[in-house]
């Protein structure tokens, strides 16, 4: 029988989100794509340190202990530009650090995120920025991962993932509401309409996928009083009264719940994620990324108008 990915969470990662490749990086930039092999086979017995996605990454699949093994909740597929002889490295290491991860897409220089939708993936997390681009683009939801490797020290098992709302949750209408007409206007808009959902954006369906972990935890607790909720869900976004309604209303229509709310009101989000301490903060502009990308494994969306530019250049 085939193994089906219809009922699982299942997660896209590149090598260059899961671990830190700077140093590969490095080589294949300054030197080309040989030195680069050569690299890689020379340093093929060495361990490669975590990079920005790894603690979400690890932290996610601790969640699949709610499951049998052989039918998980959670599958993570690595998607990557290496061939399979230099992609030998990235699998050795995921084995090493003890990453539940054994399928993978090796494509020697080209991105695949085109197998996203074959790979009823999600979410696909890249620190290529123009394969992200392209992605969503295409309507596919992924996140470019921005800022250094994050200390994952502690071992309490929780994960919690914060989103921002709009160009994130939902698409970005009132956000080019509020670049045409101000703040004032986009106020007065988002009063009238209220009671009127908007349109699900990128992320929406992988939240929706969370929120069937989060169901299947609460199942555990209520089996066993003594289980610990481990999963947490969060928005922050800079909207505040009277612009708080509209979000609550679209998420009760989208059928998906958060466990915290944020409204900020244009306060620096990045205060509130060192208290937060997300494993991974999802927003779609870059100018509230740039503050918390310095204490949070941030995550860039490219979505909407304000995203609109010119895609990057190959690498």
């Amino acid at each position: 029988m085939p193994y089906e990915l219809a009922d699982r969470l299942v997660i896209g990662i590149a090598s260059s989100a899961l671990f830190d490749l700077t140093e590969s990086d490095t080589v294949f930039q300054e030197q080309g794509e040989e030195a680069y092999r050569a690299y890689q086979e020379e340093h093929l017995k060495e361990q490669l340190h975590p990079g920005v996605a790894f603690p979400f990454i690890r932290r996610l699949l601790s969640l699949n202990d709610l499951s049998d093994p052989v039918d998980p909740l959670v599958e993570v597929i690595v998607l990557s530009r290496n061939d399979p002889d230099t992609g030998l490295r990235v699998m050795r290491s995921i084995e090493t650090h003890g990453l539940a991860i054994s399928r993978a897409i090796f494509m020697q220089g080209r991105s695949p995120y085109k197998f996203m939708p074959a790979l009823n993936m999600s979410l696909f997390l890249s620190a290529n920025e123009r394969d992200v681009r392209e992605a969503v683009s295409g309507g596919l939801p992924a996140g470019h991962v921005l800022g250094m490797p994050y200390e994952d020290d502690t071992d309490d098992g929780d994960l919690r993932i914060a989103f921002d709302f709009d160009g994130v949750l939902a698409t970005d209408a009132s956000e080019q509401v509020f670049q045409k007409a101000g703040i004032e206007g986009f106020r007065a808009h988002e009063i009238m309409n209220a009671t009127v959902p908007h349109d699900a954006g990128p992320l929406k369906d992988f939240l929706a996928n969370v929120n069937r972990i989060q169901q299947r935890e609460e199942e555990e607790r209520q089996k066993n009083p003594d289980y610990r909720i481990r999963l947490h869900v969060s928005i922050v976004t800079a909207r505040n009264a009277p612009a708080h309604e509209r979000p609550v209303t679209s998420l009760k229509e989208w059928g998906v719940t958060v466990n915290d709310a944020f409204f900020l009101g244009g306060i620096d989000k990045g205060e509130i994620m060192k208290v937060l301490k997300p494993h991974i903060f999802f927003d779609d502009q870059e100018s509230h990324l740039k503050s918390t990308s310095r204490t949070t494994p941030s995550v860039h969306v490219p979505f909407g108008k304000i995203n609109d530019q010119i895609v990057p250049p190959r690498t």
